[in-house]
């Protein structure tokens, strides 16, 4: 896939700033810059939402990382992968989450927060009651609704990247688990 909206120069602050924290200019940035302003309120909220804790950071990113899988987003994957491993979460359970369904490495509450990323991002969305009062008894309220404008922000992010082309530019290669590749049949009803 090619990318579909070309790269804007970014200004030399923010692409060495880039260089320096990820090795290289984020390409969603290039193309989100494109709209200066869109761009800049798009950092803004992806660093308040880093921000958040509290929701377990693990949660967090599996659940944007299943996301990506439904979506098809090899970006947020590849990108994912790479924070997973230097926020020190387990490489073993994030390598599998394309295809937690079938994997032993989950726990229930995980495995909760990964149907519930599913269900979010399901077209329409097949949020249950039961999933959720199960999340909110586990989690909290405070917690469960960080957990859902999270993944929500996740297909935010999955989607713009895969309607851009944008595709993954080889973060993950620098971690020693490859990433599992999802069924092709997931059982998640989507009819998107």
């Amino acid at each position: 896939m090619t990318l579909r909206v070309p790269k804007a120069e970014l200004p030399a602050e923010l692409r060495e700033n880039m260089i320096k924290q990820l090795g290289a200019v984020l390409e969603p940035t290039e193309v989100l810059w494109n709209n200066p302003k869109l761009a800049e309120a798009n950092q803004e909220f992806s660093a308040k939402v880093a921000e958040w804790d509290a929701a377990d950071a693990s949660l967090k990113t599996f659940a944007h990382m299943a996301v990506a899988a439904q979506v098809g987003c090899s970006w947020c994957l590849d990108i994912n992968y790479f924070l997973a491993l230097n926020q020190n979460l387990d490489l073993a359970k994030a390598s599998q989450v394309p295809r937690w369904r079938q994997s032993e490495v989950f726990t229930p509450l995980e495995r909760d927060v990964l149907e519930y990323a599913e269900a979010m991002t399901n077209t329409p969305p097949t949020v249950t009651d039961e999933l959720s009062k199960g999340l909110l008894d586990r989690l909290g309220p405070a917690a469960l609704v960080e957990l859902t404008v999270f993944i929500g922000f996740a297909n935010l992010a999955t989607r713009c990247n895969t309607a851009h082309g944008i595709t993954s530019q080889g973060y993950s290669d620098a971690c020693e688990i490859p990433l599992a590749a999802r069924p092709e049949t997931s059982g998640v009803a989507s009819t998107a």
